[in-house]
């Protein structure tokens, strides 16, 4: 596509928000066209005050899809009440959808696989690149070395709220599944009051909290003699927003489909 891509974003004044406009105003190939923000937001109405070098200075940050332009891809980051919202405009207009907003209901859920039959739509727990591809390793690692005990382990931020995160949860569900089990069978969150051996075939997991640990995960298969590490740290948090832009710029020329970061790695364009 030889002009720019016509880009939204949703929950544009939150971290990830902040993020993603930062990296656009570099970025050549987009064009920033619609930001939105929460209704109570002081943003409302309010200059974006980071815009790439094809947007307008006129572009104020609006609290729903009523004025947005015709788009080639949203990239939301916001609450599930908000992804409800851009989900129907994604649907009504065709437009691509990239989405890390977590803690959806079973409805919306719902919602959003249905959505793969109508629009390109892309979901991540975390979007950074290096992540995929640990979960690309983890899933031929846990099939190749099914009797190796395994333990995931993942570090944050002290002001992080759930545990353990969610990135290592999808890591755990990728294992399981390349073992043919699930996490509801095998996982195992504590050990304390535990006692006996480890069970066969059981997926751990341990949590650290501390600091400004932006975030790492370490999956551990531990056979006898031996032990394999997987690792990814993260150092910057800028990495989410450049994964999720990339997902992005690929997913604008994608067809129909429910699609994923490993799409993304597999099929580079």
């Amino acid at each position: 596509m030889s002009r720019p891509l016509r880009l939204a974003i949703c929950g544009a004044s939150g971290r990830m928000g902040r993020t993603l406009l930062n990296l656009l105003d570099e970025d050549v190939r987009f064009e920033l066209a619609h930001a939105v923000v929460a209704p109570d937001s002081t943003c409302v109405g309010q200059p974006v005050s980071v815009v790439t070098a094809t947007a307008t200075d006129a572009l104020r940050y609006a609290h729903d899809w009523a004025k947005a332009p015709a788009l080639d891809v949203i990239v939301d980051f916001s609450i599930p009440a908000a992804l409800a919202q851009t989900l129907d405009y994604c649907l009504a207009h065709g437009t691509a959808l990239v989405s890390g907003t977590t803690g959806v209901d079973a409805a919306l859920e719902a919602r959003l696989v249905g959505a793969a039959d109508r629009i390109p739509i892309l979901r991540a727990a975390n979007f950074s690149l290096g992540v995929a591809v640990l979960t690309r390793l983890l899933r031929e690692a846990a099939a190749a070395l099914p009797a190796w005990d395994l333990e995931i382990v993942e570090a944050h931020h002290g002001r992080k709220q759930d545990a353990p995160s969610g990135t290592a949860l999808a890591l755990g569900h990728v294992a399981a599944a390349a073992r043919q089990t699930t996490l509801e069978a095998d996982a195992v969150y504590s050990r304390e009051d535990r006692t006996g051996e480890r069970a066969a075939g059981s997926i751990g997991f341990a949590v650290v909290r501390g600091g400004d640990i932006v975030g790492e995960h370490t999956a551990m298969l531990i056979g006898q003699g031996e032990r394999l590490e997987l690792v990814h740290r993260a150092t910057d948090r800028s990495i989410f927003a450049r994964g999720a832009l990339q997902a992005a710029h690929w997913l604008a020329a994608s067809p129909v489909g429910q699609w994923h970061l490993d799409d993304v790695l597999a099929r580079p364009r």
